[in-house]
């Protein structure tokens, strides 16, 4: 790791702002989309609010206002959460109705936000991504709550599928080892791409949900008792790398131009020992994903991941189409975290009105970035964000590529 480090430490070095970094070429991977992307993600929570209340005109209208805005501002891609947990914002024989799309799982959805989104982007000249998330299954941990319909809550109550489900303290999650799990998260991609418009499937940072060993128990010694010699963290690194593979696959299977991204942690360690997902292998081979974008949600001054080092490490590691992932939403806040020790405050945020401006202006100089996203669409809209939204907003204009 320490060799790592000052290899790492080296080149960031030597190149300063320019751009000199090259990434690692190991397998030849197509590269399907030119155009220098401009995206803003709009979290489900945050798409609630355009549905709350409104009926099927209201919410075209809101949608179609909302999405013009974004066009005029400069961005080129609305990337949408469908999927926020194993329910939908669009009709789906694989997963209820969202109880944050009509306020309640399972009900007969009196029309389709996602249809009406994938329409509206086009004519407003933005394309949709389709973000979802594949192992959470709900943001509580009341297996009751869930509607009888929904495939956790029958395999959780079934002796021969409980161990698909996994129920923590908080949540409740598939289990990324079983194979009922894998087929199903890939069978919903298929469904979503067969079924609309859009540009992409974009999954988000969450993977395994745990450490402990129970989750996914027996299936690993199952596993063992066929033979199989991998330790319990590569083999469950290979379990999450066969989804992402499996789920590539099935995109391209429909439609071969339609994109399938992931946007990690920002943190390459973290990811493979704590979340087993294995960004390094997928952005290095062919089959596993077209693009990469690591939330690199960190100021200019972060004492452990400092901005610029933590993009030139993506940069250095990356052979598909790589993207960077930008925090609006910190704009005046304090950067907790961002100290040595966690618990010094460090303002960089706070006192300054054009960190995003600068990060963009910095990423859009290296020719092996193609683009960004902005977390999130809310952020835009925040009173007390107004000066560095005006700021960022000059940047992307500024932007000839």
């Amino acid at each position: 790791m320490k060799r790592l480090f000052i290899a790492f430490l080296c080149i960031f070095l030597l190149s300063g702002c320019s751009n000199t970094v090259q990434p690692q070429q190991t397998t030849e991977i197509q590269k399907v989309d030119n155009e220098y992307v401009k995206a803003v993600w709009i979290a489900y929570y945050e798409l609630q609010d355009f549905i709350k209340g409104n009926n099927e005109t209201e919410f075209k209208k809101k949608i179609n206002n909302a999405f013009s805005e974004l066009n005029t501002m400069g961005f080129n891609t609305v990337t949408v959460q469908v999927r926020p947990c194993a329910d939908a914002f669009y009709p789906s024989k694989l997963f209820p109705s969202s109880e944050y799309c009509f306020d309640v799982q399972e009900v007969d959805m009196p029309y389709d936000p996602l249809k009406i989104m994938c329409d509206e982007a086009k004519s407003n000249n933005l394309k949709l991504e389709a973000w979802i998330n594949p192992y959470r299954v709900s943001q509580h941990n009341d297996i009751s709550k869930l509607c009888d319909n929904n495939i956790a809550k029958k395999w959780y109550f079934s002796k021969k599928k409980k161990s698909n489900v996994y129920i923590s303290d908080k949540k409740i999650f598939f289990n990324p080892a079983s194979k009922d799990v894998q087929k199903l998260i890939i069978d919903g991609v298929k469904e979503v791409v067969n079924n609309y418009d859009v540009s992409a499937i974009h999954f988000d940072d969450y993977f395994y949900p745990t450490k402990s060993k129970t989750i996914d128990a027996a299936e690993y010694k199952k596993y063992q008792k066929e033979g199989g010699k991998s330790g319990l963290n590569d083999w469950r690194r290979e379990k999450v790398s066969e989804l992402i593979k499996g789920v590539y696959k099935a995109v391209k299977s429909v439609n071969p131009e339609v994109r399938f991204g992931v946007s990690p942690a920002a943190d390459i360690n973290n990811n493979r020992d704590k979340l087993y997902a294995d960004v390094e292998k997928w952005v290095s081979n062919s089959g596993y994903v077209d693009y990469i974008c690591p939330q690199v949600y960190f100021g200019f001054r972060n004492i452990n991941q400092p901005f610029m080092f933590t993009v030139k490490k993506w940069m250095y590691i990356t052979n598909v189409d790589l993207y960077i992932g930008l925090p609006l939403y910190k704009s005046n806040k304090a950067d907790k975290y961002a100290s040595s020790d966690n618990k010094t405050i460090i303002n960089e945020f706070k006192d300054n009105d054009n960190i995003i401006e600068r990060q963009i202006n910095y990423i859009s100089k290296l020719g092996n970035i193609k683009g960004f996203y902005i977390f999130s669409y809310a952020s835009l809209y925040d009173k007390n964000a107004k000066a560095e939204v005006e700021n960022m907003l000059k940047a992307m204009q500024g932007i000839n590529r």
